[in-house]
């Protein structure tokens, strides 16, 4: 109905039906990357941007950004102890800094800061540690007394007088949030619009293999020749590799995470705490957005236990007692892929022609557009990146491993 003035009209041009094509898969491509969540959706824009290699299929099972992607609680950092990890999450950071204007896509990245809190003294000395590790390899870190964190958020509760008192923290200035959802997105429009097929409803079933090279996919819809194979299927990785015959040592794990209703503005950042095993951050429409450590138990199953719940609330009602009458609106899970030293695997596998990434347990999405960048790039080329080169499987028989269970916090 109108009102009696102009009628209003929507230029189509800006508000697109489609933000991708949704095509049926052709018989060969140059590349298939098997899974379209961030990272596979980021590999194939950086082999269209970076290496011109247009030619190439992402397929995924399921819908696009279905999995991990639309389950995690999109924390970003990189203030990660050693060098090869602070090497490619800062990468990743300076990515997320350019990303919206890259894209051409308002992705919502808040740099808001990120608080990791120390409750014992040996968290104090780690923290401390991390920070000097983090200031070495060029990453913006602080230490914070309980005053400055205070300053910092003003809803921490530094009592003295609670059972885990707050005696520091860490900061990472930089750190913050983005909109998971508007990621996959943005990425998903850039590859498309390079040329890359995204093909939803697309379940890989096996590898066709000419000797000890993989040369193309069985699908669901048919077989696929391809000139390379990039597995980016996170927690479904082994699964994955085991039908070409090679086994990762990863375990796949769930991981919870919840929500509460919407609230108004009253959080201004990221908090973590590994000793107490909560993390919170508030997401841009008003929710809590709250998650804690990883299920015990192996399990492809997208839900979790109630116990994790109950614990990541007492310790979020104790760091933050304003909390105390909000409600939970609803949790969830995802599937997370674990390694031997909480540290990815990327690179190429035994098989010529497969490549895999994958072992990036808690922290994959703060890592996508790095993850992309080199994983493309070890694609296109046939060796590794600087920045992942030290990520191959071959350090689980070398022995140099990068431990990163600490820095890797309660789970982000």
């Amino acid at each position: 109905m109108s009102s009696g003035g102009a009628e209003r009209t929507i230029d189509t041009a800006q508000h697109p039906d489609f933000l991708w094509r949704n095509p049926s898969p052709k018989w060969s491509y140059d590349v298939v990357i098997v899974g379209a969540g961030g990272h596979g959706l980021a590999t194939a824009y950086y082999l269209a941007r970076n290496h011109g290699i247009t030619n190439v299929a992402v397929l995924e099972k399921g819908w696009l950004a279905g999995g991990n992607m639309a389950r995690n609680t999109t924390i970003i950092r990189s203030n990660y102890l050693w060098d090869e990890s602070a090497g490619i999450y800062e990468h990743a950071l300076k990515l997320w800094e350019g990303l919206s204007e890259e894209l051409d896509y308002d992705i919502l990245f808040s740099q808001r800061g990120v608080l990791n809190l120390a409750h014992t003294l040996g968290d104090v000395r780690e923290g401390m540690r991390r920070v000097n590790a983090n200031r070495l390899n060029g990453v913006d870190a602080e230490w914070l007394d309980p005053g400055q964190v205070k300053e910092f958020c003003p809803i921490v509760n530094t009592s003295p007088d609670v059972r885990h008192p707050v005696l520091g923290a860490t900061l990472q200035p930089r750190g913050g949030i983005a909109k998971h959802d508007h990621v996959a997105w943005a990425f998903a429009r850039g590859a498309d619009r390079l040329g890359v097929d995204l093909v939803q409803g697309c379940e890989v079933t096996g590898f066709v293999r000419d000797g000890d090279r993989v040369i193309g996919v069985e699908t669901d819809r048919g077989p696929i020749r391809a000139g390379a194979v990039a597995l980016a299927s996170a927690g479904h990785s082994s699964m994955l590799a085991s039908l070409a015959g090679i086994r990762l040592p990863i375990q796949s794990h769930p991981l919870q995470a919840l929500v509460s209703e919407l609230l108004e503005p009253v959080h201004p950042c990221v908090v973590m705490s590994n000793h107490v095993h909560v993390y919170v951050s508030q997401a841009h429409k008003g929710e809590l957005v709250m998650g804690a450590g990883i299920d015990p138990f192996n399990s492809y199953a997208q839900r979790g236990s109630v116990h994790v719940v109950e614990h990541q609330l007492a310790a979020a009602l104790e760091l933050f007692p304003i909390f105390g009458h909000a409600h939970v609106l609803r949790t969830w899970g995802g599937i997370v892929d674990v390694s031997p030293d909480a540290s990815p695997i990327i690179g190429s596998t035994p098989l010529r022609g497969l490549y895999v990434n994958c072992g990036w347990g808690t922290g994959g999405f703060k890592a996508t557009p790095a993850a992309g960048w080199v994983y493309a790039h070890t694609i296109a080329t046939g060796e590794p990146h600087e920045l992942n080169e030290p990520f191959g499987l071959d350090r689980f028989t070398t022995g140099a491993l990068i431990d990163e269970h600490g820095a890797a916090a309660v789970a982000h």
